[in-house]
């Protein structure tokens, strides 16, 4: 027997304790089997190999919950445009209230169309003026004060 080489029963135990560990019967599948017979190429190497490969894999799952989880996609722009309040009007359409430092805008979004509604002058706050009480908050209610608007005009 040539030096790095194994037989059929070193194989097959080693192949029985890697199996028991990931829970799958290495001894039976297909491309270990033939992998052994192939001059040069151990089956204790490509069990290794296979071994790396899946660590790999689930590190990438695990940072990759890690970067949702924490919110690492995120840019850092220092909060200079926040989505306020949203609306919607459709099935697939929507108005939002978009703060861009200082200044709010309302926008009208539909599947593959952003338009500028309004710019407001002065900007919606949390302690909405008459809106306190009414479903939807201080926005619904500014909102329905403007459509009311554009309908007398």
């Amino acid at each position: 027997m040539a030096v790095g080489s194994c037989n059929d029963a070193t194989v097959s135990r080693r192949f029985r304790g890697l199996g028991a560990v990931l829970g799958v019967n290495l001894v039976a599948w297909p491309p270990l089997a033939v992998a052994e017979t192939v001059p040069g190429v151990e089956a204790e190497a490509i069990a290794r190999v296979i071994v790396a490969l899946l660590v790999i894999l689930a590190l990438i799952v695990a940072l990759a919950w890690l970067l949702r989880r924490f919110g690492g996609g995120r840019i850092a722009g220092g909060g200079e445009m926040r989505v306020l309040a949203s609306l919607p009007v459709g099935q697939r359409e929507r108005i939002v209230l978009v703060q861009v430092g200082e200044t709010q805008l309302l926008l009208g979004v539909a599947p593959g169309r952003v338009q500028t509604l309004h710019v407001l002058e002065a900007p919606v706050t949390a302690t909405g003026d008459a809106a306190g009480g009414v479903q939807g908050g201080p926005f619904a209610a500014r909102l329905r004060r403007m459509m009311q608007q554009s309908d007398q005009q």
